[in-house]
C-alpha cells in the first residue's frame, strides 16, 4: 500500500511538474497591440483536412483560445462559416506576423466567402468579439514560430 501512494505521489508531482496538458498540435501565440500583449493557447490546423473542418460544429470557444491555420506561404484565402454554431474574429495575418485585416463576428452557419483582402500565411479564428475587446487591429504583430519577422 505504501509504494502505491508512493507512485500516486510521484506520477502528480510529475503532472504538476509538467504543466497544463494540451492537445497535439496546440501552441502559444501572442499579439502585440496599442493595449499590451495578448496571449492565445491555439490549436494548429496546418494541412488541408484540418483546414477544412476548422472550429465547424463546436458550440463553444473559450475566451484566450482559438485556431491557427497555417497555410505554410502567403496566398489569398477565404473562409465561410457553414457548419460553425458561434460567431468569430477571423484575424488575417501575414508571413512577416502582421496582421492584414480582421473580420470581426462572422455571421454562425452563413455560407458567405470572407476573403483574406490579400496574401496571407495564416489566419486566427477566436470567439466573436475578442479582437474589439482587446483592442487588436490590423497592422498589430502576431508572435508564433511560423512567422518570420522582418
Amino acid at each position: 500500500m505504501r509504494a502505491l501512494k508512493s507512485i500516486a505521489l510521484i506520477l502528480v508531482g510529475l503532472l504538476v511538474v509538467a504543466g497544463p496538458v494540451r492537445p497535439a498540435g496546440q501552441q502559444t501565440l501572442e499579439i502585440a497591440s496599442k493595449t499590451g500583449v495578448h496571449v492565445f493557447a491555439v490549436e494548429i490546423a496546418d494541412n488541408d483536412t484540418e483546414r477544412a473542418k476548422g472550429l465547424m460544429y463546436r458550440r463553444e470557444l473559450p475566451e484566450g483560445q482559438g485556431m491557427l491555420f497555417d497555410f505554410h506561404r502567403e496566398q489569398e484565402v477565404s473562409f465561410w462559416m457553414q457548419n460553425t454554431y458561434i460567431p468569430l474574429d477571423m484575424v488575417f495575418i501575414r508571413g512577416d506576423g502582421r496582421i492584414l485585416r480582421i473580420a470581426e463576428n462572422t455571421e454562425p452557419l452563413s455560407t458567405r466567402l470572407v476573403p483574406s483582402g490579400g496574401p496571407v500565411r495564416a489566419v486566427l479564428e477566436v470567439i466573436g468579439g475578442t479582437t474589439r475587446k482587446l483592442g487588436i487591429a490590423p497592422g498589430d504583430r502576431v508572435a508564433s514560430p511560423i512567422f518570420n519577422a522582418r
